[in-house]
Formats: C-alpha cells, structure tokens, sequence
C-alpha cells in the first residue's frame, strides 16, 4: 500500500514549535491576551500616576477618608510611595527588612520608575520579556511584604499576577495591538533578544 502526500498538507505542529506568530494576531485567544496585556499595562500606570500626584484613589487619602488629591502624599510633593505599605502592612518574616527599607529614597524611586517602566511596556507591547520579569519580580516582592497571605494560606493575587505577566511574554502578547512585531526588528533587539 503506498501513501499520497499532497503538497498542501502540513503535520500538525505543537503550538510551541510553531513559533512566535503560532496564536496569529487575528484569533480570538490573541486578541484576549492583548486585552489583558492592556489592562494590567494601565493597571501599572495608573498606580504610578496615583502615587505620584495623589490623585485619592490609592494615595491621597486620609485616616478617615478625606481625600487630599495632590496633598502631602503625592511623591511630587515629597511623599512616599513606599512608606505607608511597608511601615504599616508589612508582617511576617520579611517584616522588619520591609519596615527598614519604607520611606527610603531608593526604594521609591525604584518602585516608581517600575511602576512607569513595566506599564508602559506591558501597554504598548514592547520589551515584554523584561517587562514580565521585572513585574513578575515586584509582585513576588509584594507578596512577600505580607505572608502568609490573609485569604489564602499560599496563593494571592499578587502571584497570579506575576504568573499572568509570564504567560503574556510567552505567548507574545504584545504582537496583537502592540508594538511588537515592529519591536522585535529594532537592531538592539535583534542583537539582544531578552529585549524582546
């Protein structure tokens, strides 16, 4: 018995042999990690705009809940972005090395250029790799303020969050409604792949 091959068949090809385009930007998986992509992109924005000008959402609140919108608490006007969260929320056994590092001068300004770094990358889908390291990094770092966690005696929203930002760079996410495509055929990019 012979076979018949036909020059327009293709084998089957797992998706991760595929190739980054496997997903392809039009499919509806594509475009719902793009979806996600965004918002956890301008979740990270809005976090640094709130802390920096004390807009009264997360920052720029009082004890009773006035709000103090671009008050003492905007980092523009000398406020700590990180000083309330590691003084008052920290416990556990990284609690005295969180309560020792709030308020320092370098810890904001590495949690603020984060916070703008990671959002804008993650919102214009570029740099995805580093992104998602580096947000994976600061969600860990997060959870680890607090543990065990309140509601759950592992798992919160912080590590799904990081799981999340890895599994948007894995799959590309940035190619659909992004930059990335464009992103990947810069020179620096091509000579330095984590860059992707």
């Amino acid at each position: 018995m012979s076979t018949i091959a036909h020059r327009d068949q293709q084998p089957d090809a797992p998706l991760a042999a595929a190739g980054p385009d496997a997903t392809g930007s039009g499919t509806p998986a594509a475009r719902a990690l793009a979806l996600l992509r965004i918002g956890f992109g301008l979740t990270f924005l809005w976090a640094f705009l709130d802390k920096l000008m004390a807009l009264g959402f997360a920052t720029g609140r009082g004890p009773e809940g006035e709000v103090d919108r671009f008050g003492d608490a905007a980092w523009l006007n000398g406020g700590s972005p990180t000083e309330g969260f590691l003084t008052f929320g920290a416990d556990g056994p990284f609690a005295d090395f969180y309560q020792g590092i709030a308020g320092a001068a370098w810890a904001d300004l590495l949690f603020m250029v984060g916070l703008l770094a990671i959002g804008t990358a993650l919102t214009l889908g570029v740099a995805m790799r580093l992104a998602a390291a580096s947000g994976a990094l600061l969600y860990v770092l997060m959870w680890s303020v607090a543990l065990p966690p309140a509601n759950n005696p592992v798992l919160d929203d912080h590590l799904l969050g990081g799981l999340t930002l890895v599994v948007l760079a894995a799959f590309h996410a940035g190619d659909t409604w992004g930059l990335g495509r464009r992103w990947r055929h810069v020179l620096l990019v091509r000579r330095l792949p984590v860059l992707r």
